[in-house]
Formats: structure tokens, sequence, C-alpha cells
């Protein structure tokens, strides 16, 4: 099964991805990097699943503690809660893609379901077009058969980016899918590819030469 950030990766560099998963090379990254939207999505999954945080809480710093208080009181954040850290896939032509999603919640008005992903950082540049949205909304649209949008919550700049979903996206979705997932299923070796300045930064420069 091809999660969003193997397409992703893939897309980037497809020798990046061949080290990753195909050869299966882990590189360790500093965890201090991560450490703040670790926490925040750890509070957010027991918070909506009604467990007691409090104690959680007050260990936050106050840059945490101000970014947790504005997902709390995010408009989408508080529709009703349908599933959270939820595993969730599908059959795209003749690929199974899928992933982990922040949560699911539901407007009980419209009946609309809203799939959440809270960013401590920065958003996608092109989220509409970012493989975490477009694998997400096909694989909740045909498990509910329901309407459906993504919603990346900017917890940096406090605001939303709010993506439906419509039959028309649906199509153009799947192809991109495929295409790449098509691109993936053809790859034999290790790729050549031009190395470029942005290389320098890659956690696997040192190996790739």
């Amino acid at each position: 099964m091809y999660s969003p950030n193997m397409l992703k990766t893939f897309q980037t560099c497809p020798k990046k991805y061949f080290y990753k998963y195909v050869e299966g090379i882990s590189v360790p990254q500093k965890a201090s990097f991560f450490e703040k939207g670790k926490k925040i999505h750890a509070l957010a999954n027991y918070y909506l699943r009604g467990d007691n945080i409090e104690k959680l809480e007050k260990v936050l710093n106050a840059d945490e503690q101000r970014v947790w208080e504005s997902l709390k009181t995010n408009e989408f954040f508080q529709k009703k809660y349908v599933n959270s850290e939820y595993n969730l896939s599908c059959r795209v032509g003749e690929y199974w893609v899928g992933g982990r999603l922040d949560a699911v919640v539901k407007d009980e008005n419209s009946g609309e379901y809203f799939i959440l992903d809270y960013k401590t950082g920065s958003i996608p540049k092109n989220p509409e077009y970012d493989f975490q949205t477009m694998v997400y909304l096909l694989c909740l649209s045909k498990k509910t058969g329901a309407k459906v949008s993504f919603v990346y919550i900017d917890l940096k700049n406090n605001q939303n980016c709010v993506i439906p979903f419509d039959a028309e996206k649906s199509n153009e979705y799947e192809k991109r899918i495929v295409d790449i997932c098509d691109k993936i299923a053809r790859l034999l070796g290790e790729p050549e590819i031009e190395r470029f300045k942005s290389c320098d930064f890659c956690e696997y420069g040192k190996i790739c030469m």
C-alpha cells in the first residue's frame, strides 16, 4: 500500500524514495524538531476521545499552550467527533493507498464530513493537490459515500484552508495517483537523477553520489 508520504517522496526525488522505501535505509533526524507537533497531536486525540487531559495541559510551555488553545477553539475542531488517529485505505486503479488521519469530524446539520489535519509548522504549498489531501479525500469519500472536505488547520497563523471535494476532483485525483503509482511500479534499481543544491540539505545527501 502506498502512503501519501511515499508518493510525495517519489515525486520530490525518486532516488530518495529508493533509499528510504526500497533499500529501507533509515536516517535519524532530530527529535526536537517534531516535539511540539507530537504533543499537540497526542493532546488532540485524547481530548476528542473524551479523556481527561488536565495533567497533560499543565506541562505545556507557553508556545505549546497558545497553539493548543488555538486548536481547541477552532470551528472545525468543535464539530461532532467521528474518529481520530484513524487508519483509512482504498483502492485506486490497481493500487491500494491510505494512511493515518489526524481526525474526522461531522457537521450535524449538513451531514458533511471533514478530514482535519493540524499543522504546527506550514501547510503544503499546493494543498489542493498534495498527496495527503488527494489520498485521504478519496478514501473517506469511498468509505462514507457522503460529502467530504479536507481542512488544514494552520496553527502557526491561526487560519483554516478548506478543500471541498466533488466528482470532478475525484476523477482528477485518481488519475494523478494512478500515474505516480505506475511510475513507482516501473522503478527498477537505483534511479539516476541530476544533483541540485537542495540535495545538500537532504538527509540522504551523504550517501547519494
